[in-house]
């Protein structure tokens, strides 16, 4: 339809990680993230996943830039393997910009990477969209909520984000923001966060932090090992400040595991 807004996932949508989104008007497009997934025990001798991006690539020249939520793997993790096959520019806040600019260098794409820095609450125009972002909590630094404009109405992209008072690293999500969102009306909404669908509520990281003080506190004189994503930065920082307040010392030990 001719004065309609199409939104097409590639990957993600249903499923975790392998995040791509489309949203077009008029054959004009814009994608949001570009991300891979991890495979499990069903596939055997696989370690990612990567979307399929042949739909957008046949309409590349129609596509107006690459939106990035956040800077965890499965929201830009595709990058270095199919960001080739588009070479459109990227917009991401300045923490995510800077950890694409590190994958892309170890995948000797850097001098060919098109980067833009968005700031914090900061806005773009992509010919009939205008994004916003919008701060929101998660376990990483900068992630966003996107408010993307539209001729027929205000589409939320929510990212990953959790309702979180006392997120540990970041900052919390706006919620006055939100209200304001909500009273202009919204279209539609993408709801994209792990664990979406399951009943109850997130407790927050910074509870943790006095749960893992006082396992640590159980076992005097013996080392603990703790195993978590290296890009979950506050889960790291919740451990080190559990183990500083149960007299531990903390080390890093960073490793890559897989076929």
């Amino acid at each position: 339809m001719e004065n309609s807004v199409t939104f097409l996932p590639l990957g993600g949508c249903g499923e975790f990680g392998v995040n791509l989104n489309l949203f077009g008007y008029q054959d004009q497009w814009l994608m949001v993230d570009f991300g891979m997934g991890f495979a499990g025990d069903d596939l055997p001798g696989i370690e990612i996943i990567l979307p399929d991006p042949k739909f957008i690539e046949e309409r590349k020249d129609k596509l107006l830039g690459i939106v990035i939520t956040h800077a965890h793997e499965d929201h830009i993790g595709a990058l270095p393997h199919l960001w080739t096959r588009l070479r459109t520019p990227i917009y991401a806040t300045p923490f995510t910009a800077e950890v694409i600019r590190i994958k892309m260098k170890e995948a000797g794409l850097l001098e060919q990477l098109i980067l833009h820095e968005i700031p914090l609450q900061g806005s773009r125009k992509f010919g009939p969209f205008e994004v916003q972002f919008v701060n929101v909590a998660h376990s990483i630094p900068e992630p966003n909520l996107l408010v993307i404009k539209t001729p027929v109405g205000n589409i939320v992209h929510t990212g990953d984000w959790k309702l979180d008072a006392a997120p540990v690293e970041g900052s919390t999500t706006d919620i006055a923001a939100l209200k304001k969102i909500g009273q202009e009306g919204v279209l539609a909404l993408i709801g994209d966060s792990t664990n979406a669908a399951t009943p109850g509520r997130s407790g927050s990281e910074g509870d943790l932090q006095e749960s893992l003080k006082k396992i640590f506190l159980r076992y005097p004189g013996r080392r603990i090992v703790v195993t978590s994503f290296a890009s979950n930065i506050a889960r790291l920082k919740s451990v080190a400040i559990a183990a500083q307040g149960s007299g531990r010392v903390t080390a890093l030990a960073a490793g890559h595991f897989g076929g």
